[in-house]
């Protein structure tokens, strides 16, 4: 089954309920949230989320024969921002990961360079623009609309 396909985001979150079930009613994590495959635990003790991360661990390897990942899976403070389902969250505001916006702005230079289509450059700014509108980017939302339209221009 594909990764990203809905099935399989339809069976991760099927398969991993008991895992939702776990971290609330077992461990009593009070701010827990799941997205398919990604979950975020908050908490303002540094030694509590690493001893649910060690039980959450040992659970998912003897009931879900799971693993977590190696890389991604660490406690690390809020005020560095965690990656979280697109965005880079903080305590109070979230922002788009730098990637997303150099993607952006290569599609512009890529319509510059007559890589891409006006349609499809098009089609790119519109789903940037609604999928940027959810993080605090209003300035820079207004500057990748500024740049989008002189590469516009420069066309006609």
């Amino acid at each position: 089954m594909p990764l990203g396909n809905l099935t399989s985001q339809f069976f991760a979150n099927i398969y991993l309920n008991e895992l939702d079930y776990f971290v609330k009613h077992i461990l009593k994590a009070q701010f827990y949230i799941r997205y398919v495959d990604d979950f975020v635990i908050l908490h303002n003790s540094k030694e509590q989320l690493g001893e649910w991360k060690s039980q959450i661990d040992k659970f998912l390897k003897e009931r879900l024969k799971l693993e977590l990942h190696k890389d991604k899976s660490k406690v690390i403070s809020l005020s560095k921002g965690i990656d979280f389902v697109g965005f880079r969250n903080f305590s109070r505001h979230k922002l788009l990961r730098k990637r997303n916006i150099r993607k952006i702005r290569q599609k512009v230079e890529n319509y510059k360079d007559n890589k891409i289509t006006f349609s499809q450059l098009f089609d790119s700014y519109q789903g940037w623009q609604a999928y940027a509108k959810w993080a605090n980017t209003y300035k820079l939302r207004s500057k990748v609309k500024g740049e989008t339209i002189n590469a516009l221009l420069m066309k006609i």
